[in-house]
């Protein structure tokens, strides 16, 4: 509010006088580096999240399609190419982010890329159904359209993830079929393939696949517990698939499945 002087005249409102200097705190210029710093990493930050959430998207429907899938071996040239198709999207969306990634960023970004996880679900994925075997660390680093650096975890957790889709697959291909697919139940789980050799049946993989993870030292964390778990669920329900099918199968009528309805599940998804 403007003041008056004495004689009632409306005095300036800076009085004609100088604002005085203020003076520079020596460390302002060290503030605005930090609130430089802070922008690029929410910049980078976001564009990270943007490009994992494509991923993600992506990956899923690279596994929807390998779900259409009836039997193992060579992948039908449609769903090839449903696969190629998303790969190269996914190529574009990792390449965009490689330079955010460099050096120790890979590890401080590593929450917001959880995408990688559900990468690697789908490459184990489709190669299992490619070739009946699990796809190595190394191969599937090599597989990844990008320049970015697979963790442990990133391999370890999208593996876990691969039992409820083989657990998917071996109901809905148990279904159609009224057998376990890859082999007949009974015996040694060995059935033919294509060329005449033999071949174990999906259970018996779920066997020796599951074996080598409760041999794994137990981690300390929520989501090693939670997939742990899951992963157990998944191969009880292929063991009682599996066991309705050899006990009973020639009383079921075709499409029998089982009902797992009393079942303990862990919450979320498997």
């Amino acid at each position: 509010m403007s003041k008056r002087d004495r004689d009632g005249n409306m005095r300036p409102k800076d009085s004609g006088k100088a604002a005085p200097a203020v003076a520079q705190s020596r460390f302002g210029p060290m503030f605005s580096q930090f609130r430089d710093e802070l922008d690029e990493h929410h910049d980078r930050r976001e564009r990270i999240i943007k490009a994992s959430r494509d991923v993600t998207a992506l990956s899923k429907k690279i596994i929807f399609s390998c779900q259409r899938v009836n039997k193992l071996g060579p992948l039908p040239q449609r769903t090839q190419e449903d696969i190629d198709s998303r790969m190269a999207e996914i190529k574009t969306h990792l390449t965009s982010i490689e330079a955010d990634l460099a050096s120790l960023n890979r590890y401080r970004y590593a929450y917001s890329l959880r995408c990688l996880e559900e990468l690697v679900e789908a490459l184990v994925f489709a190669h299992y159904l490619r070739t009946q075997t699990l796809l190595s660390p190394e191969a599937v680093e090599a597989a990844v359209p990008a320049s970015i650096a697979l963790t442990e975890y990133d391999y370890m957790y999208g593996v876990f993830d691969l039992f409820g889709e083989m657990m998917r697959f071996a109901t809905v291909t148990a279904a159609q079929t009224g057998r376990l697919v890859g082999g007949d139940v009974g015996g040694d789980g060995a059935g033919q393939d294509e060329g005449g050799g033999r071949r174990r049946h999906i259970l018996t993989d779920f066997h020796e696949l599951s074996t080598a993870f409760e041999l794994l030292p137990e981690i300390h964390d929520r989501t090693f517990r939670f997939k742990m778990e899951a992963m157990r669920t998944s191969v009880r329900k292929v063991e009682k698939l599996g066991y309705g099918i050899a006990i009973r199968g020639s009383e079921r009528p075709k499409g029998w499945l089982p009902d797992f309805k009393d079942d303990h599940e862990p919450g979320g998804d498997e």
